[in-house]
């Protein structure tokens, strides 16, 4: 088989939102049941979160719409006041984005020619005259856990924990080391390993933030990034090694990278403790107790559905063949590839679009052969690529804050949840101090507990998850702030992204 090049997925919607931060540090918001639009949210949340669609864009700036997650648009009217609804011409609701060297944008209406400004509460299009106040700060929406990519040279940026420094040398963002934490304080940015250092103006790791580790962002529609520290350099891949470092001339646009949410990386292990392989370019088996990057496969799920694809470290996704054989040779849209998941406690079964359940035969190669699934047709799976989570679900992220002494679960910025593997789909959660997540007979959280509990983590689309508590329960988020586990069922606050 002729090799494959490894393929960077297309930018997904939420790649492309973006918070939109006044000059007073507010959140430009929707208010659903008002029709209007404010800026007096302090957090970034789904009414602050902004879908930018370009219509023209060229070099530092572009013509916009910003569209809110529940489908309708930020609009000018000829008074210069704001609203939020459906566009009624062509030109309603566009803007000018102009991209200013400091990271900044301006929006200014296409039709009267006025600026998007804050006085700290309000939002109006009153005045043609730019100043500081019509100046708006983006952060992107997205998960915290992202990944760096580099359009230009083709690969992703890697921390080296044993030489201290960042390369953009990965071809496949198979490693838990491909994996970094996005974190938003006053206006900057700081960029934390999967081994808790953060990248520095050094050129070198350090083991806390400080000055020397906030970075300015320059955004743009699209995912794309770029770092600088506010002096005059910029973040980029350097000498034939590709060092990630600063410096002052980058060429042809080196120093941008297309920032997405890191993906999901698996192991998946037969009823023998063996792990699946890719052999033989193409081949599917069980026949190793090590784990290999050919044992890695890319989650890939609808949110949607139940549907599955697996995508191998070859760029190829596993495929139903006939002779009841997977191979690891299929492409994205091959309907043979797509798989029908199911949860068993932890553990997972795959079923292929003829209806029959994967198995081990007995010469160790993935067949899809039974019509009814045991013990050889469950998988024991292992996040391969995530020593820690960064749970955020409907009302922000999981974490610890000073005001209260329960585990919360609407902050603006998570704590790392380690993961210490127990058994397939059992983890023991561990907090950052080292201590261990307790629970009390209320269904509340607490992270300060002496002993490991079980916690079972089911995958429920690509950066989508459920979490079983040790009381039986699943964990969900509250409206009230308090992170619970107390559903006997998987609804909308059970599902936590990672």
């Amino acid at each position: 088989m002729e090799e494959v090049e490894w393929t960077p997925r297309q930018p997904r919607a939420e790649d492309l939102r973006v918070g939109l931060i006044s000059w007073a540090g507010s959140y430009l918001s929707y208010q659903p049941y008002k029709n209007t639009v404010t800026a007096t949210a302090k957090g970034l949340g789904r009414r602050q979160t902004w879908e930018i669609l370009v219509s023209n864009e060229h070099d530092t700036q572009a013509v916009v719409r910003l569209r809110s997650l529940q489908g309708l648009y930020l609009l000018c009217e000829a008074d210069g006041s704001l609203c939020y609804g459906r566009p009624r011409t062509s030109h309603h609701g566009c803007f000018l984005i102009r991209f200013h060297r400091n990271g900044q944008w301006t929006l200014q209406c296409i039709i009267s020619g006025r600026y998007l400004e804050s006085d700290g509460e309000d939002v109006f299009c009153t005045s043609r005259v730019l100043s500081a106040y019509h100046m708006w700060t983006p952060r992107p929406a997205l998960h915290v856990h992202v990944i760096l990519f580099s359009p230009l040279n083709h690969c992703y940026a890697r921390a080296d924990p044993t030489m201290g420094r960042v390369w953009v040398d990965a071809p496949i963002p198979c490693l838990e080391e491909c994996g970094f934490l996005l974190h938003f304080q006053d206006g900057c940015y700081h960029l934390e390993t999967s081994a808790h250092t953060f990248v520095s103006h050094l050129d070198r790791l350090v083991s806390q933030p400080s000055t020397q580790t906030a970075f300015h962002m320059q955004v743009r529609p699209g995912g794309l990034v770029a770092l600088s520290d506010g002096e005059g350099g910029i973040l980029y891949p350097q000498g034939t090694r590709l060092l990630l470092s600063l410096g002052s001339s980058p060429h042809g646009g080196e120093e941008w990278f297309i920032l997405q949410r890191c993906p999901t990386w698996v192991s998946l292990t037969s009823k023998a403790r063996k792990f699946l392989s890719v052999v033989y370019d193409v081949e599917v088996c069980a026949a190793s107790e090590h784990i290999s990057p050919m044992s890695l496969f890319q989650f890939e799920c609808d949110n949607e559905t139940p549907t599955l694809q697996l995508r191998s470290a070859n760029g190829c996704y596993l495929a139903q063949r006939r002779h009841r054989a997977v191979m690891a040779d299929g492409h994205p849209m091959e309907c043979e590839t797509f798989f029908r998941m199911h949860w068993n406690c932890g553990r997972i079964l795959l079923q292929s679009p003829n209806g029959r359940f994967l198995g081990i035969a007995a010469n160790g190669l993935l067949m899809g052969s039974a019509t009814i699934p045991g013990p050889n047709e469950e998988f024991g799976i292992r996040l391969a690529n995530r020593p820690f989570l960064a749970l955020r679900g409907r009302y922000g992220y999981v974490g610890t804050s000073s005001e209260h002494d329960l585990l919360q679960c609407n902050m603006d910025q998570p704590d790392c949840i380690h993961l210490l593997p127990c058994r397939q789909g059992i983890y023991h959660f561990q907090a950052q101090g080292g201590s261990f997540w307790s629970i009390t007979s209320f269904g509340t959280f607490r992270p300060w507990g002496k002993f490991a509990l079980n916690f079972c983590i089911e995958l429920q689309g690509s950066n989508l998850l459920t979490v079983l508590a040790p009381n039986g329960f699943y964990m969900r988020s509250d409206r009230s702030g308090t992170l619970l586990a107390d559903s006997e069922d998987i609804t909308k606050e059970c599902i936590w992204e990672f």
